[in-house]
C-alpha cells in the first residue's frame, strides 16, 4: 500500500530547510504531497502561482512529489488526497507547541496523524520571514534558498 504525506505550508518562499525537511520524508513515504495554502490574511512576497511553480521546478525530477495549491482546512485538504498523514519540520520548542495544538486538533478531527521531523542544526535557524526579508532587500539569500528556485526569483527580479 502506498504511503502519502503532505507538506503543507505557504513557502513563501520554499527554503533549504523545507526542502530538507522534504528530502528526509521521501525515506518515510512513497508520495509527498506538497501543500501550497493561500491565507487570505497573510500578505505574500511571491504569489501563489509562483510559489507552485518555483517548488514544481525545484522537483521536477522527483516522480514522487507533486506540487498542489489550496485553500482548505488542511486535514480536509489531506482527506482529499487520502494522505495516510501530515509531515511537518520543527526548528524549535516554540514550533512544537504551535505544531502539537495543530496536530492535536486535526488529530480529533480526523483520522489523520502528523509526522514530525527536526531540522538539521544547520536548518535551524533559516525561516522563511527572515529569507522574504533579504529577498525584499535585494539580499544575497542563494544559501537559503534551493538553487532552481533562487534562479527562477533572480530571473523575476531582472524582468521587473
Amino acid at each position: 500500500m502506498e504511503r502519502t504525506a503532505i507538506f503543507p505550508g505557504s513557502f513563501d518562499p520554499f527554503t533549504v530547510g523545507h526542502e530538507n525537511i522534504v528530502t528526509r520524508g521521501l525515506k518515510l513515504y512513497d508520495k509527498i504531497i506538497i501543500a501550497v495554502g493561500h491565507n487570505t490574511a497573510k500578505r505574500y512576497y511571491f504569489s501563489l502561482d509562483e510559489r507552485v511553480e518555483f517548488i514544481r521546478a525545484q522537483f521536477a525530477n522527483e516522480p514522487r512529489i507533486s506540487v498542489e495549491a489550496y485553500d482548505c482546512l488542511t486535514v480536509d485538504f489531506a482527506i482529499k488526497k487520502k494522505a495516510d498523514s501530515i509531515l511537518r519540520g520543527l526548528r524549535t520548542a516554540a514550533d512544537f507547541e504551535y505544531e502539537r495544538a495543530i496536530a492535536q486538533v486535526n488529530r480529533l478531527m480526523t483520522h489523520i496523524d502528523s509526522v514530525f521531523l527536526l531540522t538539521t542544526p544547520e536548518h535551524t535557524p533559516v525561516n522563511s520571514s527572515i529569507v522574504r526579508d533579504i529577498l525584499k532587500h535585494r539580499g544575497d539569500a542563494s544559501k537559503f534558498i534551493p538553487n532552481t528556485i533562487y534562479q527562477l526569483i533572480k530571473q523575476k527580479e531582472k524582468a521587473t
